[in-house]
C-alpha cells in the first residue's frame, strides 16, 4: 500500500526583533512563546546591541521591534523603522520618554508599553535602597567580609515615627505607602492626583516644599515628564530637611545629579539611593568592571560612603519579568491583528 504524507502547512510567524537583550529577558519570553498556540507563535531573535542610528538596518526583515529603556526612538530610527516595514515598536518597559512620540504619530507607527509589572518589585527594592542607607549594610557588609566587626559608623535611626515622604502615588507609589505604614511611620505624599487608596493607608497630601521639609526619608515614585525634568535640583535642595535619605528606583532625569553631589559635600543629604541615573545609557546593563569609567559625575557619586547604587534592576523579578513578557507579546499580537490595544502610547 502506497503511503502519503500530507505536506507541512507554511508557517507566517511575525518577526520580532529584540534589541538591548539579556540572558535572563531572552529565556522568559522564549518560554512564554513557546507556549502559545502554534498559531500565535512568534519568530523571535535577541541582539544585544542598543537601538540607535548605527543598528537600526538591522530591523530589516522584521515585523516588530522591542526596545527598552536605554534605547534611542528618535525622528531619525523611528523613521528608519518605518521605511523597513517595521509595523509595530513594542517598549518592554513602563517608561517611554525616549520616544519620539509626535514622530511616530506622524509615521502611524504604533508604539506599546508594559505599563505595570510588578509595583511589587519596584516598591520593595525602594525600600530595600532605604533600609541599606539608614542601617549603612553595605559597609557592614564590606567590613565582615574583611574581618572588621565594630560597630562605628554603623549607627541609623529607627523607621518607625519618621516621616516618610512619596513623590508620584501612581500604583508603585501606592504599594511604597502601604510598606511604610507598616513601618509606623508618618506618610506625606505630592501628586497632582490623589489617590484613595494612598489616603486610606493614612498618607497626607501636602506641597511639594512643605514635603521636602518635613520628611526624613524622601522616594520618588513619579514619570518623567518636562514637569518632574530636575524635580530635585539646587533650587530645592534648600528646602530638604537636614540629614534626609532621598531614594529614587523611577527615573535618573527626577534629579540634579551636581545638585545631589552638592547636598551630599553640605550633609544636606543624609544619603541617596539611587537605581537609575540621567545618563546612565552607556554604564547600565554593561559589564564595565575592565574599563575606566569615563562618566566623571557618575565616578563622583561612587566616593560617597552614604550613596547606594544599584544598576536599574528594581525591576527584577520573577514575576515581573513574566508579566513584561506576557505583556510585550500580547500587545504585538493585538496590533498585528489590527484589534485595540489598552497599551498604546500617544501624545494625547
Amino acid at each position: 500500500m502506497m503511503m502519503t504524507t500530507t505536506p507541512a502547512r507554511p508557517t507566517n510567524k511575525a518577526k520580532i526583533l529584540f534589541y538591548s537583550a539579556k540572558p535572563y529577558e531572552t529565556e522568559i519570553f522564549t518560554k512564554l512563546n513557546a507556549e502559545l498556540s502554534t498559531e500565535a507563535q512568534f519568530k523571535l531573535t535577541f541582539i544585544e546591541a542598543h537601538l540607535c542610528e548605527t543598528t537600526v538596518a538591522l530591523a530589516k526583515g522584521y515585523d516588530a521591534v522591542c526596545a527598552f529603556v536605554n534605547d534611542t526612538l528618535d525622528s531619525y530610527v523611528l523613521t528608519a523603522l518605518k521605511e523597513q516595514g517595521i509595523q509595530i515598536v513594542a517598549m518592554r518597559c513602563a517608561g517611554y520618554n525616549n520616544v519620539d512620540l509626535v514622530t511616530a504619530e506622524a509615521l502611524k507607527l504604533p508604539i506599546v508599553r508594559v505599563p505595570a509589572y510588578s509595583p511589587y518589585a519596584v516598591a520593595e527594592h525602594a525600600v530595600t535602597l532605604l533600609l541599606t542607607l539608614n542601617r549603612k549594610i553595605h559597609k557592614a557588609y564590606s567590613r565582615v567580609r574583611e574581618g572588621n566587626f565594630t560597630l562605628d559608623g554603623l549607627v541609623g535611626m529607627d523607621l518607625h515615627g519618621k516621616t516618610v515622604g512619596i513623590v508620584g502615588t501612581g500604583k508603585i507609589g501606592a504599594v511604597f505607602t502601604g510598606i511604610m505604614k507598616g513601618f509606623g511611620c508618618k506618610l506625606l505624599a505630592f501628586d497632582p492626583y490623589k489617590n484613595p487608596e494612598v489616603e486610606a493607608l493614612g498618607a497626607t497630601y501636602v506641597s511639594l516644599p512643605e514635603l521636602l521639609n518635613q520628611s526624613d526619608a524622601i522616594s520618588l515614585h513619579c514619570p518623567l515628564m518636562e514637569a518632574t525634568h530636575h524635580l530635585i535640583n539646587a533650587k530645592t535642595l534648600t528646602q530638604l530637611k537636614r540629614g534626609v535619605l532621598l531614594i529614587n528606583t523611577s527615573r535618573g532625569g527626577l534629579v540634579e545629579t551636581q545638585a545631589i553631589i552638592e547636598g551630599l559635600k553640605q550633609g544636606i543629604i543624609g544619603g541617596v539611593g539611587l537605581d537609575v541615573y540621567e545618563e546612565e545609557g552607556p554604564l547600565f546593563f554593561e559589564d564595565l568592571s575592565c574599563s575606566v569609567i569615563q562618566d566623571d559625575v557618575f565616578s563622583r557619586l561612587l566616593t560617597f560612603p552614604n550613596v547606594v547604587i544599584t544598576g536599574h534592576q528594581a525591576f527584577l523579578t520573577k514575576e515581573a519579568l513574566s508579566n513584561i513578557a506576557s505583556t510585550t507579546l500580547g500587545n504585538v499580537q493585538a496590533i498585528l491583528a489590527n484589534q485595540p490595544c489598552a497599551n498604546s502610547v500617544t501624545t494625547g
